[in-house]
């Protein structure tokens, strides 16, 4: 009797103990209300080739260009990406899928390596985006392009390089010192995702870290640098039309607006779609990149036209 008596208080301690330690279990993480999305990786579709072109060879870099090129006979109109990364990330990968989509669609596109702010300070990066585009029509030919044909797209940093390649279109003063001179490094139409388009603004308050890297010193030490730098600046007759893409989970991209009135002003076009649920960064990931790419689909079409097929 006394040693069943002893088995039911030792199960009955188990039981308390279990019981115990279950309470005891840290609590689950509350979900930040932001979508996951679905990740996305490269793959060079049925039909297309991915070539690499050298853009130029610094001692630091060598930039270079990833271009999809129907394997079809043709001329087709094209899209080069500048990618993210707060200046300093080298994330050409993580947009080849949203590339790779919009190829598909009927464009050669391309990204391109930019030399990153560890490895050069501003303008670098954008004289860059400047020889890639002039490299992109010296290669015409070999890649399938139609040279008066060429738009720019980016997200984050490289949608601040995008905005700021276009606004650009025709300074000479920002053309740099890269290869390729005797191309022109303008654009015809241009879509910028989730960037910040006046860095003076976004900068006056509180020094940023990753744009004191790119830039070499704060706003309030240099406030030249960053206003040249910002796309808001360079808003004048005869930029090219240019539309916007922000998620609605992210933050607010300071200037935007006050460039869309400039531009509108102007008799630009430009545009804003915010997508539904979409975090920082959106175009990398399902449903969000696919939603990006049917917008820019409509959009370049308008602006750079249709393929020329053989």
């Amino acid at each position: 009797m006394l040693s069943r008596l002893f088995l039911c208080l030792v199960f009955a301690s188990a039981s308390l103990h279990s019981a115990s330690a279950a309470e005891v279990k840290p609590a689950a993480k509350p979900s930040s209300g932001v979508p996951a999305g679905k990740a996305l990786k490269p793959q060079t579709p049925a039909g297309y080739t991915l070539k690499t072109l050298e853009v130029a060879k610094y001692p630091e870099h060598t930039v270079e260009l990833y271009v999809y090129v129907p394997d079809a006979e043709g001329t087709w109109p094209c899209v080069l990406d500048i990618h993210g990364g707060g200046w300093k990330a080298r994330q050409v990968e993580a947009d080849k899928p949203m590339m790779e989509r919009l190829a598909q669609r009927g464009f050669v596109t391309a990204l391109v390596s930019y030399r990153l702010s560890t490895q050069a300070k501003y303008p670098a990066a954008l004289h860059d985006c400047k020889a890639a585009l002039r490299c992109l029509r010296a290669h015409a030919k070999e890649l399938k392009l139609d040279p008066e044909r060429i738009g720019c797209m980016g997200g984050s940093a490289g949608g601040h390089l995008s905005g700021l390649t276009a606004m650009t279109s025709g300074l000479t003063e920002f053309e740099g010192e890269g290869p390729f001179k005797e191309q022109s490094s303008a654009v015809k139409a241009c879509i910028v995702m989730a960037a910040t388009m006046d860095v003076v603004a976004a900068n006056k308050d509180k020094p940023n870290e990753s744009a004191v890297l790119f830039f070499g010193a704060t706003a309030q030490e240099h406030p030249e640098i960053y206003m040249a730098a910002s796309p808001i600046t360079h808003v004048r007759a005869g930029v090219p039309p240019t539309i916007f893409i922000e998620g609605e989970k992210d933050t607010l991209k300071v200037g935007r607006a006050e460039m869309m009135e400039k531009l509108k002003g102007l008799g630009i076009e430009t545009a804003v779609y915010t997508l539904k649920d979409a975090p920082h960064p959106f175009w990398m990931k399902d449903p969000w990149c696919a939603e990006t790419v049917d917008i820019a689909t409509a959009f370049f079409k308008k602006h750079l036209g249709e393929p020329v097929v053989k």
